[in-house]
């Protein structure tokens, strides 16, 4: 099984997302100017993955 949480993190920070605190759980908070997205801990399914990307505005999917 796929582990897409790393690739996530390497993503939002390649286009200038910063981690800004932990959340809930193992959900970690990223910010970009006044736009939060937060990230599992743990994210098995692309779909998951794909909709972090989108909620962010990053034109990158699995």
């Amino acid at each position: 099984m796929a582990e897409y949480e790393k690739k996530v993190r390497e993503e939002l920070s390649k286009n200038g997302w910063a981690f800004h605190h932990h959340g809930k759980g193992d959900h970690d908070i990223w910010v970009k100017d006044d736009l939060k997205v937060t990230v599992d801990g743990k994210i098995y399914s692309r779909h998951t993955a794909n909709g972090i990307m989108k909620r962010a505005g990053i034109d990158k999917h699995w």
